[in-house]
C-alpha cells in the first residue's frame, strides 16, 4: 500500500514563491483596462449632520469624473430595506452615503472618482462641507452608566450570552477563605493587515460584475452585493485568491466594496477604490472593555465562586458583542457563579471580530486573577490550575470531545524550565534586569461550518478541487491540497485546489479557526464519494479485475487504484478517465458538523503559555525574552504551517500585552494615532525565543479529520502569561492592557 502520505508532514506553502516574488495579485493589483479610481472622503465630525456640500472646485479639476454623496447617489430601493451579511450583529447595518446624518468620525461622506488615484485624492481636499455638530459620546469608561444587555439576533448562535448563575454567588464570595476582586481595563485595538482594503469592480455589462475584493468570504460579499443592488447572484462574481492578512476585518463587507460597486453601476465603468492606512482605522476594531472579576477559593485553592462581569463598547446603530464573561466557567468549575455582560452604545463604528474575539480579552483577566489567587494562597500558579482541572466543560456539564490540556501544562512547563522559578516576586535578577516567569491557560472554540466541495479526476489523471473559501495567509491552499492528495494517493503536484472564487461551491467566510475542519472535511467526504465512482467505472472496463471488488478491497496510490490483497492488480486513474471517453469523473458533496452526535459534547482547543520577561530596573521597559506555548488541537495536518500560525499568535499576544492601543480623544471623538508610526506593534528586535509544542491529542468525535483550528488558540493565553511574568519580576500587578513602562518605574 502507498505510504507516501502528506498529511502530518511539514510542507512549505505552495503559494509561497508567488507571494515573495510578487507574482501573487491582490485586490488592487489586477490589470484592468479603462479603469477609473475612487477616493473616499471621511467625516471630520464625530456626530451631527451635513448641511451643505460644494463640489465646484473639485469638479473643475482635470480628470475628475464624478463626486458622489448622499445628495446625488443612485436611488436604490434596497437602501430603504434592511440588508445584512453572514457576520452582521443585531441592529441597523451602516449604509454609506445614505443620508446627511453623521454617526462616527471618519464615516464615508463622499466618493471622488477620477482618472487616477492621485487626482481623486487631491480633489477630495477641494470639496467644501458644511456641518451642524451634536454632542458625542465615544469613551467607554465615561459612559458605563449607559450599558444595557445586547439585543439577541443572528450572531448569538456563534456568540451565546453568558450562562445562567448557579448556587448563591454573593454569599459564597462574601464568606470565602481566599478571594480576589479585581477590575481589568482593555484598550481599543485596530486590525492592521499589511494589505489595505481595496475593491476593483469590472463592469461586464448586462448587470454582470466581476469584483476583486479583499475579503475573508467571497460568497458572503457576493450575496451582500446582489441583495443591495438587486442583481442576480449568478451575475456577481467575487474573487479573492490572495488576501494580505485580515484577522477578522474581512469577515463583513467593508464600505469600500459598496461604494466601488455603486460607482461602477452608476457610471457603467470599471472602478477601483483603495483605502489609505488612516482610513483603515475608520472601521474594524476590537472593542475596549472593562471586566470585574470576583474569584474565591477554599483554603486549599479549590474554586468556590466565580463572578465575571463585562462592559464593552458597541456602536449606536448595531449591537456588536463578543462572548467574554462566558470563558471563566468553561475553564474552571465552581459551585457558585455569576456571569454578566453588557454593551455600551457609543458614537463609534461597529467593532468587529479580531483574532480570538472575546477570548483574548477574557483570558487575560481570568488568568491574571488566577495568578493573583495563587500568590495569595502561596500555591504554585501551575499547581493551582491542576487543582481546578476539569475533564468536562463546567459550564455545560458536558465532556469535551478531547482535552489534552494537562499534557500542554506539563510539556510546556518542562520545556520552559518552570521548576527553576523562584516563587518570590522580584527575587530573580540578571544584571540590571528583573526576571519574571509567568504562565496562563488558553481555550478557544473548535468550530466547523458547512462547506460544499467539487472534486474531479481529469483526463491526465490529476485531481481538481473547487471551493469558494479564501486563504488569508494561513496556509489553506497547502493544507487542503495535502488532505485531497492523501485521499486518492496522489502526489502534491497532481492535485490542484481552486479557491477564492464565489462561483465555486459554498464556503462560509474564513474565520474562527474553522476552515480546515470545514472545507477540509468536505474534501474528505467528496474524495471518498469520488473513489466509489472511480471503482464503479473501473468495474465496467473490459476484463476488469475490479468487477466484484468492494470499496474496502481497494486502495489508491501513485495515480493508481489497486487491490489490497494483490497490489499488482491495478489500473491507472488516467486509464479510467480514458475509458470514460476522456470525460472527467466528478462529484460534489457537502461536509457538515454532526450536530446530533456532538450535541452531547463540548468542543474546544486548549493551550498553555509560559513566558520569561526582563524588566529594566531603572526604565521599566519590558522585553519578552522567551516563551513556550503548547497546544492541543487534534490532528495537525501540516506542522509547519500550524506552527507558523501559533508563532504569529504568540507575537500578537506580545503586541497586545505591551504595544497595541488605539487612543481615543474624548473631546474630538476620534482616534488620534491612526497610523503605523504611532499605533505601536513589535518589530523583529522585540521578539525573543519562541517555541511551539503540539500535544498528542486524538479526537475521533469532533469531525472526520479529527482536526481543530490553530489560528487563535496561540494568542489567548499569551497576554496573561506576560502580565503574570511582569508581576513575578516586579511585584506590581497591572490591571490594564497594554502595560505601559511608566507604570513599572
Amino acid at each position: 500500500m502507498d505510504t507516501n502520505k502528506t498529511v502530518g508532514k511539514p510542507l512549505s506553502r505552495l503559494e509561497g514563491k508567488a507571494k515573495v516574488t510578487g507574482a501573487a495579485k491582490y485586490a488592487a493589483e489586477y490589470q484592468v483596462s479603462d479603469l477609473l479610481h475612487g477616493y473616499i472622503v471621511g467625516s471630520p465630525v464625530t456626530k451631527g449632520k451635513i448641511t451643505d456640500i460644494d463640489i465646484t472646485k473639485a469638479m473643475a479639476i482635470p480628470g475628475v469624473v464624478e463626486v458622489i454623496s448622499h445628495l446625488n447617489r443612485p436611488k436604490l430601493a434596497w437602501f430603504d430595506l434592511q440588508y445584512t451579511d453572514m457576520d452582521a450583529p443585531p441592529g441597523t447595518v451602516f449604509k454609506p452615503l445614505y443620508d446627511e446624518n453623521i454617526l462616527y468620525n471618519g464615516q464615508p461622506i463622499a466618493l471622488v472618482i477620477a482618472s487616477d488615484f492621485e487626482t481623486a485624492r487631491y480633489a477630495s481636499t477641494q470639496i467644501i462641507f458644511q456641518y451642524s455638530r451634536e454632542a458625542h459620546q465615544t469613551c467607554l469608561e465615561d459612559h458605563l452608566d449607559r450599558s444595557r444587555a445586547a439585543k439577541k439576533g443572528f450572531a448569538t448562535a456563534l456568540k451565546p450570552p453568558p450562562p445562567p448563575p448557579t448556587g448563591d454567588f454573593e454569599t459564597a464570595f462574601e464568606n470565602a477563605a481566599v478571594k480576589i476582586n479585581a477590575k481589568y481595563h482593555h484598550g481599543t485595538e485596530h486590525h492592521n493587515p499589511i494589505e489595505l482594503f481595496a475593491t476593483t469592480t469590472v463592469f461586464e455589462g448586462d448587470g454582470k460584475l466581476t469584483i476583486y475584493d479583499k475579503t475573508q468570504g467571497t460568497i458572503n460579499n457576493q450575496l451582500f452585493i446582489a441583495n443591495v443592488f438587486g442583481l442576480h447572484y449568478k451575475d456577481v462574481r467575487v474573487l479573492a485568491p490572495f488576501v494580505g492578512g485580515a484577522f477578522g476585518s474581512g469577515l463583513r463587507p467593508q464600505y469600500q466594496l459598496f461604494l466601488c460597486v455603486m460607482a461602477a453601476l452608476h457610471l457603467k465603468r470599471n472602478i477601483r477604490v483603495v483605502l489609505d492606512r488612516k482610513q483603515m482605522f475608520s472601521f474594524s476594531h476590537r472593542p475596549p472593555a472593562v471586566q470585574q472579576l470576583r474569584f474565591a477559593t477554599d483554603i486549599n485553592g479549590r474554586l468556590t465562586a466565580l463572578g465575571h462581569s463585562t462592559f464593552a463598547e458597541t456602536s449606536s446603530f448595531e449591537d456588536y458583542t463578543e462572548p467574554t464573561s462566558n470563558w471563566s466557567h468553561r475553564l474552571y468549575p465552581a459551585p457558585n457563579t455569576l456571569f454578566e455582560q453588557e454593551v455600551v452604545p457609543l458614537d463609534v463604528p461597529t467593532p468587529m471580530d479580531m483574532r480570538a474575539p472575546g477570548g483574548s480579552t477574557a483570558l487575560h483577566a481570568i488568568e491574571c486573577t488566577m495568578d493573583e489567587l495563587a500568590y495569595k494562597l502561596k500555591i504554585d500558579p501551575l499547581e493551582l490550575r491542576l487543582i481546578n482541572y476539569s475533564d468536562m466543560d463546567p459550564s455545560s456539564k458536558k465532556p469535551y470531545t478531547s482535552k489534552a490540556l494537562r499534557e500542554c501544562y506539563l510539556q510546556a512547563a518542562e520545556k520552559f524550565g518552570w521548576q527553576k522559578r523562584s516563587p518570590e516576586p522580584g527575587s530573580m535578577q540578571r544584571g540590571n534586569k528583573l526576571i519574571g516567569y509567568g504562565m496562563a491557560t488558553g481555550i478557544w472554540d473548535a468550530f466547523q461550518f458547512p462547506a460544499r466541495v467539487k472534486v474531479m479526476i481529469d483526463g491526465e489523471g490529476k485531481m481538481v478541487i473547487d471551493n469558494a473559501t479564501t486563504d488569508i495567509g494561513t496556509g489553506t491552499l497547502t493544507v487542503m491540497t495535502q488532505i485531497a492528495a492523501d485521499e486518492l494517493g496522489l502526489s502534491i503536484e497532481d492535485v490542484e485546489f481552486r479557491y477564492g472564487d464565489s462561483k465555486k461551491p459554498f464556503s462560509m467566510f474564513q474565520g474562527g479557526s474553522a476552515i480546515t475542519s470545514s472545507t477540509g472535511v468536505a474534501i474528505l467526504v467528496a474524495a471518498r464519494a469520488l473513489r466509489k465512482k472511480l471503482l464503479k467505472k473501473a468495474a465496467q472496463m473490459d476484463g476488469s479485475p475490479f468487477k466484484k471488488s468492494g470499496e474496502e478491497e481497494v486502495f489508491f496510490g501513485q495515480g493508481l487504484m489497486m487491490l489490497k490483497k494483490d497490489p499488482k492488480v491495478k489500473v491507472s486513474l488516467k486509464d479510467i478517465i480514458a475509458f470514460n471517453k476522456g470525460v472527467a469523473i466528478h462529484t460534489t458533496q457537502m461536509g457538515k458538523p454532526h450536530m446530533l452526535k456532538l450535541k452531547k459534547y463540548s468542543l474546544a482547543t486548549h493551550s498553555a503559555s509560559f513566558v520569561e520577561v526582563e524588566v529594566d530596573r531603572d526604565l521599566g521597559t519590558v522585553k519578552v525574552t522567551r516563551a513556550v506555548t503548547a497546544v492541543a488541537a487534534g490532528k495537525i495536518i501540516n506542522p509547519k504551517t500550524a506552527k507558523s500560525q501559533i508563532l504569529g499568535s504568540m507575537i500578537w499576544g506580545i503586541s497586545k500585552a505591551l504595544y497595541e492601543e488605539t487612543i481615543m480623544d474624548a473631546g474630538l471623538g476620534k482616534y488620534i494615532n491612526a497610523n503605523l508610526g504611532e499605533y505601536h506593534i513589535p518589530v523583529h528586535a522585540d521578539i525573543g525565543e519562541l517555541e511551539v509544542i503540539f500535544a498528542d491529542e486524538k479526537d475521533t468525535l469532533i469531525n472526520e479529520l479529527g482536526t481543530k483550528g490553530v489560528g487563535e488558540i496561540g494568542l489567548v493565553g499569551m497576554p496573561a502569561a506576560i502580565s503574570n511574568a511582569i508581576y513575578h519580576a516586579t511585584g506590581k500587578r497591572i490591571y490594564k492592557l497594554p502595560v505601559h513602562f511608566d507604570e513599572l518605574i
